[in-house]
């Protein structure tokens, strides 16, 4: 097999470059990158989730930039044009997990020549690792933004169980209990985590670039039926308030749900935040490598084998700025009850902004490009203030931005 190049600039916005930087952790990693690396420039990185790339930053890049930021987002690892992974079913899951990330982008900052960057910014999967970079080294990564994915600290160690032991839950699992619902669901993180679900992506019947079509649309703001609002419980009955794309209909897999609600050719020709055109660059890239890379994340967590060494962490906060970014339409702020309650009052110590943006579901850097970047550069200039669009539940008070 031929060494994988840069992805063609033709497909690139203007100012934006892509190149390769080797050993980063076992990696080849595949970055794109706008402004200068000139020195006292300060630089950003940028994390992007699933199912998603490098080039899902596309569109707020060049205004980063060209306000003085040296602007770095990779494809991470099992993504992309990025080389280095495995992504056979049965190999390892150590380099997944969620300290390792941290080491991969730990090391392309180092290996840029950066000792400490203005700021880690991510979306969905992203927003874990980036929030994971904050709390475990403040010392270089100097504020976080998060976007679509709250974080509620990491995980607690059982406490004072010499004098209370730990009780043994009784009754049904959250899965058996989803199964057992009047509409029997199945959460859409542990179907991620099967074997087969690489394969169900990768070779649906409507194809890659259709499924992706879907997909898309039924997360974003296009898609009308998007109406969040918070969950009492992590209770199945709570959970099956939310669309399929989260909890999915027990028979399905993710192309056949997202099939369910595949957009128009109206309504394709209208979308002007993905057209067919950049569509297309997500597609080629799956189309080449499948969905193994990235479903490996989700496996790293939904089976539980790595909770022992966040648990190091248990009462550790962010200590650096943090700012808090995602759609109106996006039920990822509300997916896991409570934590974005807790990311604003035990979480984050410095956190300073929340904003739930009009006209956008869960691909909020896409959907509002220029209101990310006007939030974006307000932080990373330290102009922002405390506003919050999603107020803790003892607050009275409701702003959104």
């Amino acid at each position: 097999m031929s060494e994988l190049s840069p992805l063609p600039s033709e497909v690139l916005p203007a100012g934006i470059r892509a190149r390769f930087v080797s050993g980063i952790n076992g990696l080849r990693m595949h970055i794109l990158e706008a402004g200068s690396a000139a020195p006292g420039r300060p630089a950003v990185l940028l994390l992007h989730g699933f199912p998603e790339l490098a080039y899902s930053w596309r569109k707020i890049m060049p205004t980063l930039a060209a306000a003085g930021f040296h602007v770095i987002a990779p494809d991470q690892r099992g993504y992309g044009r990025t080389t280095g992974w495995s992504a056979n079913y049965d190999d390892d899951l150590r380099p997944f997990r969620l300290l390792n990330a941290v080491r991969d982008a730990l090391g392309l900052v180092t290996a840029l020549g950066y000792r400490s960057v203005a700021s880690v910014v991510g979306h969905d999967f992203g927003a874990s690792i980036a929030a994971w970079c904050a709390l475990v080294r403040p010392d270089v990564f100097r504020s976080v933004a998060l976007m679509s994915a709250p974080f509620a600290g990491p995980p607690d160690l059982p406490f004072d169980t010499e004098r209370r032991p730990l009780e043994v839950p009784v009754g049904p699992t959250i899965h058996e209990a989803l199964a057992a619902q009047p509409r029997p669901r199945k959460h859409y993180q542990w179907w991620y985590s099967t074997r087969s679900a690489n394969a169900q992506m990768w070779h649906c019947r409507q194809g890659v670039h259709d499924f992706l079509r879907a997909y898309f649309h039924h997360k974003s703001a296009d898609w009308k039926h998007n109406r969040p609002h918070r969950l009492a419980a992590w209770s199945a009955e709570e959970l099956a308030k939310m669309p399929t794309y989260y909890i999915m209909d027990l028979a399905d897999d993710m192309p056949t749900a997202v099939a369910k609600e595949m957009p128009s050719p109206q309504e394709i020709a209208a979308c002007r935040w993905l057209p067919d055109d950049e569509l297309a660059v997500y597609a080629g890239e799956y189309q080449r490598e499948g969905f193994q890379g990235g479903l490996n994340w989700y496996r790293s967590r939904s089976g539980g084998a790595f909770e022992s060494e966040l648990q190091l962490f248990s009462g550790r906060t962010i200590d650096v700025p943090s700012l808090f970014i995602s759609g109106k339409s996006d039920w990822g702020v509300y997916q896991r009850p409570g934590a974005v309650d807790r990311m604003q009052d035990t979480a984050c110590t410095r956190f300073v902004g929340c904003h739930l943006l009009d006209g956008a579901g869960h691909w909020v850097q896409q959907e509002q490009p220029t209101r990310v970047s006007e939030l974006l550069l307000d932080f990373l200039k330290g102009q922002a203030t405390r506003t919050c669009g999603m107020p803790s539940t003892s607050s009275s008070t409701t702003s959104t931005t």
